[in-house]
């Protein structure tokens, strides 16, 4: 028996191993008394052991094989989350062999790049540093854009009671532009828009760090490349 299997699997961590939802989500679905340990309603902090029966809703969770890494281009209207509940959870779209979910959020409007994995040790990682990497979007709006709202964006906007940290604007057309973000405030983009009366009326998720979208058609999805994969966990470990 490992060290691990001695001391046992944090509840949370046993379920986004196994592939079915982040950490995070999974503290959700405990505290909701939706997860069963040997029939008993688990309690956050709850370790599992060998043997030991794990449900999610009746559902028996099992530990994961080897890890699995895909990037979807998401089409509108899919929800990022892993919530049975949800019909257009991203989970239930994808429908990958293995249970995987996503990492980070792309709202229901948007479309694009969206990271999917059932490593939850990965999704930590990069939800810690994701304000210290690029995303990428491209964005249409509801008018020309201007000199001044491109200044205005890069400046920072205030929204949600802050002011958003400086990026990169450049424009792609006379009602479009693409834009550079390290930071991933809730509906980021269209809420500066709409501060500076802009609306959005479609926005496309491209890049996130230095992962490309690429000719990937919408609602498909491909595995890392292995040379992705090596870049990835080396600016993990900047």
């Amino acid at each position: 028996m490992s060290f691990e299997e001695e001391k046992g699997v944090r509840v949370n961590k046993y379920l986004s191993d196994a592939g079915k939802c982040s950490r995070r989500e999974a503290d959700r679905w405990i505290n909701e008394g939706r997860v069963l340990i040997d029939g008993r309603p688990a309690t956050l902090g709850d370790r599992v052991f060998p043997g030991m029966k794990v449900t999610v809703e009746g559902e028996r969770v099992k530990p994961s094989g080897k890890h699995k890494y895909i990037m979807l281009n998401k089409p509108v209207g899919i929800i990022c989350t892993a919530d049975p509940n949800e019909k257009d959870n991203v989970v239930k779209f994808v429908d990958h062999d293995d249970r995987i979910y996503p990492i980070g959020r792309l709202d229901k409007d948007s479309e694009g790049l969206l990271l999917m994995t059932n490593d939850g040790d990965i999704v930590n990682r990069i939800l810690r540093a994701s304000e210290h990497h690029e995303k990428e979007y491209e964005v249409t709006v509801d008018k020309p854009v201007t000199l001044d709202f491109i200044r205005r964006m890069e400046a920072g906007v205030r929204i949600l009671g802050t002011t958003t940290l400086p990026c990169k604007l450049r424009k792609t057309g006379e009602r479009s532009f693409n834009i550079i973000l390290t930071q991933g405030l809730n509906r980021q983009i269209r809420r500066m828009c709409e501060a500076l009366d802009y609306r959005v009326r479609s926005l496309r998720r491209i890049r996130i760090m230095h992962l490309r979208l690429g000719n990937l058609k919408l609602g498909q999805w491909r595995n890392l490349t292995p040379t992705e994969m090596q870049e990835l966990m080396r600016q993990l470990d900047k």
